[in-house]
């Protein structure tokens, strides 16, 4: 009886030892080579800044712009934007929202690009309350553009324009794209 004892004790014992081998094993594989995702390796990041100074007039803007590459034709991804505007004794205003964008790259090159714009846009006239305004404006923009390694150089159309309330003066808009 002690010798099964002694071999049921020897089993248990190497079954122990190569699970704790084991464990060791895995604790000791490199975390940076086959787990590590390849997420942000594809994530580029730009955006804009803006500013105009001149007599009694400012107009400052900022517009930070994420994007994920999918694969080398296709990237996805959001902006946020702010922007600050004020002629002196006539009005000032705040605009500030969100997009999404989706870049397609059909050959080097060539860069065609969709993005739906949502701002919320507040303005005040100076001395006068009843014409001041606060509403949502939506632009929906299709875009092309000419491209250099991490600049794109464009124009976009706004196919949502509206020329009763839209913050820009015209659908057609040029663009300076850059991503790093």
């Amino acid at each position: 009886m002690k010798k099964n004892a002694l071999h049921n004790l020897t089993k248990r014992l190497t079954f122990v030892f190569f699970i704790a081998l084991s464990l060791q094993m895995i604790a000791q594989e490199n975390p940076n080579t086959e787990n590590k995702s390849d997420f942000w390796s594809d994530v580029q990041f730009g955006g804009g800044i803006g500013l105009a100074l001149g007599s009694g007039y400012s107009n400052i803007s900022i517009s930070p712009t994420a994007i994920f590459n999918v694969n080398q034709y296709v990237s996805v991804g959001a902006g946020l934007q702010y922007s600050f505007l004020k002629q002196s004794d006539f009005y000032s205003s705040h605009m500030y929202g969100g997009s999404v964008i989706a870049l397609f790259n059909p050959i080097e090159e060539i860069q065609l690009s969709t993005e739906l714009e949502q701002l919320r846009v507040n303005v005040d006239l100076e001395g006068s309350n009843s014409n001041s305004a606060d509403f949502w404006n939506t632009g929906l923009f299709v875009g092309a553009g000419y491209r250099m390694d991490n600049i794109t150089i464009g124009i976009r159309y706004n196919v949502l324009f509206n020329n009763d309330k839209n913050v820009y003066a015209d659908a057609l808009m040029p663009f300076v794209r850059v991503f790093f």
